[in-house]
This record gives C-alpha cells, structure tokens and sequence, in this order.
C-alpha cells in the first residue's frame, strides 16, 4: 500500500466524543426506561434527519408536538444538545495537529447538524483546524451513503490508497474500504496513532 497523502477523519467519537446518554442518563437513570423512551420518541431517526439537513429545532419542536407525554424531554435534544458531547479524546486532537504541522492535508467527514456542528464549533475549536470539512448537513447526504465519499473524493482530487479513514462506526468503515481507501475502525486514540505509523505517516 502506498503512503497516504490524506487523512479523513471522523468528528464524534474519534476527536470529541457523543452521547445520547450523556444528556438522557441523568434525566433518566433507569437504563430500560430510556431505551423505551428513545423507541418512543424515535430520537434516534430523528437525529438522522438533522444529519441530514432537517432544521434541528424545527424538528425537535415537532417531535415534541407529536408525543406530548415526552415533550419536555425532546425539547431538551435541542436546549441541551451540546451536553451531550465532551472534550474527552484530547490525543486524538494531537494527531490532527501533529499531521498538519509537517503538512499532512488533513480533512473531516462527519455526520453532523448545520445547527448542532455550530454549537460545536464554539465549544471545540479545533473544528476549525481542517484543511476542508465534509458535513452531511451541509452537503444533504449522509455516512454510510456513497455520494458523501465521493464528494470527498472530488473536493479533494484524492480517491482510493491515497485517503486514510478513520471512524468509530463499523458501517462507514466499510462503506470507504469498497472505494479503496485505507481504513482504521477507530476505538482508541492510541490505535489511531499506531494505524497511522504503521501506513507510514509522521506522527509526533
């Protein structure tokens, strides 16, 4: 395999983490009843949605519409969305800094919110540390659909051996190892690291 000349990198769970249950665990301690109020309320579909590009509160405010019983635990999907990230994988920001600075062309690939990603923006300002970014939402596509690796593909004149991947979910690992790219299933940010040296990429 050749060196790379790219790194994509996934945002939530790979530089920061994400967690519904960051935000719903102390509001609903009991592990049973939160799974039957995410069933419920189809918190998860929704989310994909606003991945996609659906207005965060827009939608929020009519999901609550449709299950008032839940309303006021909806609502705080959108009031409280950034409690539900954390600044918890501060290795990982490292290697992202380590590449760019002996000039690795380093890019993101994240589902994420047009809403939610600001709000990220202002807590994690490394964001804005890429040499491009690739959000579902501003691009009206998600992981693992292929029309958002090839927009990777085309903004950044790359394509198969030549991007490193790495992502915390199995299927969008999958979905850039069918187009060639060399892929890492992010766990650890130590992983990482050691994935990136073995393809031969400096890292500090």
């Amino acid at each position: 395999m050749p060196v790379p000349k790219a790194v994509i990198f996934d945002i939530g769970n790979v530089l920061h983490s994400w967690d519904m249950d960051r935000l719903y665990g102390p509001l609903i301690p009991d592990a049973d009843t939160r799974e039957a109020f995410y069933a419920r309320t189809r918190l998860w579909e929704m989310n994909l949605e606003i991945d996609r590009g659906a207005p965060l509160e827009v939608l929020v405010a009519e999901q609550a519409a449709r299950c008032p019983d839940d309303a006021d635990l909806i609502r705080a999907f959108a009031d409280r969305w950034i409690d539900m990230t954390a600044a918890d994988l501060p290795h990982s920001v490292e290697i992202l800094r380590s590449l760019r600075k002996v000039g690795v062309p380093c890019h993101a690939l994240s589902n994420y919110g047009r809403e939610s990603f600001a709000l990220a923006e202002r807590a994690y300002p490394f964001l804005n540390e890429f040499d491009t970014r690739f959000i579902s939402a501003h691009l009206g596509v998600i992981k693992p659909e292929p029309a958002i690796y090839e927009a990777v593909e085309r903004g950044t004149g790359l394509s198969g051996a030549d991007l490193f991947f790495t992502d915390a979910r199995e299927a969008n690992c999958a979905a850039a190892i069918v187009r060639g790219w060399q892929v890492h299933r992010f766990e650890t940010s130590d992983g990482l690291h050691h994935a990136l040296e073995a393809v031969g990429l400096p890292i500090g």
